[in-house]
């Protein structure tokens, strides 16, 4: 397999243009004299300004980041690159909205240690931040403080959430790279709505540092790109323990070099379209089954009949982010009610009424059954492809992407909207492995496995 974009057109070099590979052939370009970080940047810049997508919730002073173009050193692994950087990722100076009217008027006082690690490790150009849903509680892509982001292969129509901007950005050709975060779909939704790829790494392989709450419990960090050596490469620069984040992790490194020294003949692979119990769309489940299929054959790998059955955590996961917002609430709560998307604000009136000791309870047991479902899953297969979204993209305007109210799934009656989404498994989303139209968002796959 390609570690390219399987779509992908070829880069172009016109100046007033932006690049169109990933951002290891542009970082190539800046070394071979064939682009300059300066020409990059004005031409993002200017896409920036001349889109309609509003992606970008916050540019940065102009003159600053041409100054760190000008810098730029090309022999680091994004040495030059302008980076979108997700509104929900503080960086020191910046505006620190957490995507909501609440903190509108709140700067960033401190830098997290993936950016820092991006900017000084990586060598990228911060251009600004893109637009998230609010507290990246919600996979839509509309917020009060930011108004409605476009996907740039339909305009009108969502790109999901939470890494709304960051997918919109990327996939709409203002910059190559941008970062993301992931709890329950933040950054494979998007990615999959846009045809980008969009990898969800272990849990605290990126540090979620300084601050790092662990509440629920499957949060990461990452990025939305073009091609699979994009996300390697920004998994070489990231990953790593963080004495300030006891939840992160060590990085064995190689990521990039390890791209295409894997033989997938002989692996087990499950075809489980309806993971987690969600309804797909009409023609979905046929779609997948045939690409996964063609694909499996192509590689040699084996296929295997899975059952695997997983309790409905989506109450219980949704109350332990919501007990998360409180506490960055604070005493602002409950006067700051009437700033906050409505369906947050329902959602954290009745979990403060729901929430407590027997339910915290339930939810243990049941993480614990989920936990050893997955790990007697793998010990059958090496890797499960499902759907990454359930259908199409939903009209950008709509505040949910289920159309269950709040109140049914805090209720537990209804499993989330996305198959695979708040587990511990590495899992990632990958835009097809078939060159084709990119019409027809849903005929993607995404594969779960083990590190």
């Amino acid at each position: 397999m390609s570690v390219e974009s399987p779509d992908q057109p070829a880069p172009n070099v016109h100046g007033d243009e932006t690049w169109k590979g990933d951002a290891c052939s542009l970082v190539d370009a800046f070394r071979s004299g064939q682009r300059s970080p300066a020409e990059e940047l004005d031409a993002s810049l200017a896409a920036i300004e001349r889109s309609d997508l509003n992606a970008f919730a916050f540019l940065d002073d102009p003159e600053h980041v041409r100054r760190r173009a000008r810098d730029a050193d090309v022999s680091m692994p994004f040495g030059g690159v302008p980076v979108g950087i997700k509104q929900l990722d503080p960086v020191t100076g910046w505006p620190d909205t957490e995507a909501s009217l609440v903190f509108k008027d709140r700067i960033a006082t401190y830098t997290t240690r993936n950016n820092e690690l991006l900017i000084d490790g990586g060598g990228v150009v911060p251009v600004g931040l893109t637009t998230a849903s609010e507290f990246g509680g919600l996979n839509v892509s509309v917020t009060k403080i930011n108004g409605v982001t476009h996907n740039p292969w339909r305009h009108g129509r969502s790109v999901g959430g939470s890494s709304v901007g960051s997918s919109a950005a990327v996939a709409g050709g203002l910059v190559t790279l941008a970062s993301g975060s992931d709890g329950g779909g933040s950054i494979r939704i998007p990615a999959g709505y846009t045809g980008l790829v969009g990898m969800k790494g272990t849990y605290g392989r990126i540090s979620r540092g300084p601050h790092a709450h662990f509440s629920p419990g499957t949060v990461v960090l990452g990025c939305l790109t073009r091609s699979a050596r994009d996300a390697a490469r920004f998994y070489d620069v990231c990953a790593g323990h963080d004495p300030r984040d006891p939840w992160s992790l060590p990085s064995p490194g190689g990521w990039e070099a390890g791209l295409d020294s894997h033989d997938l003949a002989g692996l087990k692979v499950a075809v489980v379209p309806q993971f987690g119990g969600v309804t797909l769309d009409p023609g979905v489940e046929d779609s997948l089954r045939a690409t996964a299929g063609s694909f499996i054959k192509a590689t040699g790998m084996v296929p295997v009949d899975l059952s695997i059955e997983l309790p409905n955590l989506a109450a219980a996961w949704m109350m332990g982010n919501l007990a998360g917002l409180l506490a960055t609430l604070g005493d602002r709560w409950p006067a700051c009610a009437g700033d906050l998307t409505q369906e947050i604000a329902i959602g954290l009136i009745m979990s403060r009424g729901m929430y407590n000791l027997d339910l915290a309870a339930k939810a243990e047991l049941q993480r614990v059954e989920l936990n050893t479902a997955m790990a007697d899953a793998f010990e059958k297969v090496d890797l499960i492809v499902t759907a990454t979204n359930p259908g199409p993209a939903f009209p950008a305007e709509h505040t949910t992407s289920n159309p269950a109210p709040v109140i049914d799934t805090l209720m537990g009656k209804h499993p989330p909207a996305w198959p695979f989404g708040p587990l511990w498994a590495q899992s990632a989303h990958w835009p097809g492995w078939r060159r084709r139209s990119r019409r027809g968002w849903w005929r993607r796959v995404r594969s779960g496995c083990r590190t």
